[in-house]
């Protein structure tokens, strides 16, 4: 879950179809280029590979990818639902939202028999995935981080020395969120990143199936409002890293990658992340294949190639997050492996939650109260 731009232009390139493949590719990928060589067609989260990955890959196979990318889920929900997508694999958070696709046939069933690495994926993850797809039928793990605040150290010091940074209130206070109007704040783009966490602020189930208290989550937010500069699934890394926002509630990886960009740039931007002590949503991307994938026999291969561990552990030293790859960890380089914003404690991952699918009705409702809130009306 997790999106920018930069090395992607170039994967792109190197797929032969250069800019403004996104608008395109459904219509396109039946064209002359594809015609000539094997083509993967693969949906994923912006910035969410190696940046050699494709180039591997293709060297080793001799099959082009065209890659294509997204900001949420919500957005690849409604290309999946509209059918045909051309799409060979997709990268769906593990729940609500392979939970809820998995009910309406979205996927297809994996032949483990073509996965000849399936065997190094961690045994502990697989159980955890086995609740939402029974018998992990339909899905590898591909990222697991969490959803936290992630801020511009010097930034909040400056406003507020004592700033609650490892708590909630951080974010839903609004006498304290207000303290940072000034310098940038953002929310991720996506009600079901957002409102879970407002709802755990305000001592609710962050998981409810209430319309009334998804209202008071909601009403929440709206006070929050006036303070907050964008709501935002992708930009926000580089508006970190440029100093020109200071408080993010974002996916804790960006984070990580946010404060390594800067570090880089040597513009003497600080930044940190944290996971709230009071707990939050932690998310398991998954990698999983279209029922109507048009080339499944290059989808096996390319599940296989990333599951090999050093494949895996390249995912996992750029993107600074574990992939559910047992074996890879002991490619990862030691301060992401103790990273503990990157490998929790057991205390911590006792208070991490993840989000069920909601009824038709409740969906609506969040899908009305996110409006309200953008709109601030």
């Amino acid at each position: 879950m997790i999106k920018r731009i930069g090395f992607l232009a170039a994967a792109i390139t190197f797929a032969g179809l250069g800019a403004g493949l996104g608008a395109g590719l459904g219509a396109g990928l039946n064209g002359a280029y594809a015609a000539d060589k094997p083509t993967l067609n693969i949906y994923n989260w912006s910035d969410y590979i190696a940046p050699d990955t494709l180039e591997k890959f293709t060297k080793e196979t001799g099959i082009e990818v065209n890659y294509d990318t997204y900001d949420s889920n919500e957005t690849l929900d409604a290309k999946l639902a509209a059918g045909s997508s051309g799409y060979d694999l997709v990268v769906p958070t593990l729940s609500p939202w392979l939970a809820r696709q998995l009910k309406a046939g979205y996927y297809q069933p994996l032949d483990k028999s073509k996965l000849a690495n399936y065997k190094n994926l961690d045994p502990k993850i697989l159980a955890r995935m086995s609740k939402i797809d029974a018998d992990n039928a339909h899905a590898i793990p591909w990222g697991i981080s969490t959803i936290g605040i992630i801020y511009n150290e010097d930034q909040i010091k400056k406003r507020m020395p004592d700033a609650p940074v490892d708590s909630l209130s951080m974010m839903f206070d609004v006498k304290i969120l207000a303290k940072f109007k000034d310098c940038g704040i953002s929310f991720l783009d996506s009600p079901t990143e957002v409102f879970p966490a407002a709802l755990k602020y305000l001592g609710l189930n962050p998981d409810t199936q209430s319309a009334e208290d998804l209202k008071k989550a909601a009403d929440l937010m709206l006070t929050l409002r006036p303070f907050i500069r964008k709501f935002d699934s992708s930009g926000y890394l580089n508006d970190l890293a440029n100093g020109d926002s200071c408080l993010v509630w974002g996916y804790l990886n960006d984070g990580i990658m946010s404060r390594r960009r800067a570090i880089q740039a040597g513009n003497g931007v600080k930044i940190k992340y944290v996971i709230p002590k009071e707990g939050t949503q932690f998310f398991l991307d998954t990698m999983a294949m279209p029922v109507d994938a048009p080339h499944p026999d290059l989808a096996y291969k390319f599940l296989d190639f990333v599951m090999r561990p050093d494949i895996s552990a390249a995912l996992g030293n750029f993107l600074f997050l574990q992939t559910g790859n047992l074996e890879s960890e002991k490619l990862l380089r030691p301060e992401i492996v103790s990273d503990p914003g990157i490998f929790p404690p057991a205390a911590t991952w006792d208070k991490l939650y993840l989000i069920s699918v909601a009824t038709p009705e409740l969906e609506r409702q969040r899908t009305r109260q996110w409006t309200r809130i953008k709109t601030n009306r």
